[in-house]
Formats: structure tokens, sequence, C-alpha cells
């Protein structure tokens, strides 16, 4: 079974950066899209960006644009999420997910879900 494993959340005060990781161990990710999602406070998951199998991106929200960068290296098995000049409403729980498709698809059509990594975005 396929376990995305999420890593690099924690607290970090308004404007500052985090990087998240994405990995799964003993399954080779270089071949499928893999997609950032957030659930935050009181609010519904939704998707934030999106990398397909080579490299091409999709940007969800319009409120991370230009502030979260998504990438891969292949040869760690691991995808990234830069999150520059974080803001409060930043905060949530932040799953990464693989999708079966090597492109970026609909939102509902990822087929394997980490467990989430926490950030918090705070003074």
């Amino acid at each position: 079974q396929l376990q995305p494993v999420e890593s690099g959340g924690g607290l970090v005060q308004p404007g500052g950066s985090l990087r998240l990781s994405c990995t799964a161990s003993g399954f080779s990710l270089d071949k499928f899209a893999i997609g950032w999602f957030r659930r935050s406070p009181g609010k519904e998951r939704e998707g934030v960006l999106c990398i397909s199998s080579s490299g091409g991106t999709t940007t969800y929200p319009d409120s991370v644009k230009g502030r979260f960068i998504i990438s891969r290296d292949d040869d760690k098995n691991t995808v990234y999420l830069q999150m520059n000049n974080l803001k409060p409403e930043d905060t949530g729980v932040y799953y990464c997910a693989v999708t079966w498709s090597s492109y970026c698809p609909g939102l509902d059509e990822y087929d394997y879900w980490g467990q989430g990594t926490p950030v918090t975005v705070s003074s």
C-alpha cells in the first residue's frame, strides 16, 4: 500500500517560510503527479498546488500564487512545497496526495493520502 509521508511543518511567524516534504517509502513517485492540499480550521480541505511527472505545475487557489512553489526531486523521491511570506490564514494541516495519473487531475481524483503535517502561522 502506497503511503505518502509529509514532514516539515511547524510554527512560523507571519512573513516567514517553511518547506514541506512528501515522500513514499518503497514506492517510486517519479511517474505520478503529486498534489499538496490543506485543511484550515473551520474550512473544507482545499487543493494548493500540484506537480505533474514532467514538472508542470498547477496552482489551485489564487491566495498562494507568488508565495508557494512546488517542486520535485525524483532522485530523492521527494516532492517539496516551499511556502514563503506565510500569513496566519495559511495555518492548517497540509497533506500530500498521489494520483496514478502522470498529469494533475481534478481535486477529487487523488488515490493516496498522507497523514498530514501541521503548519501554524502566528506571532
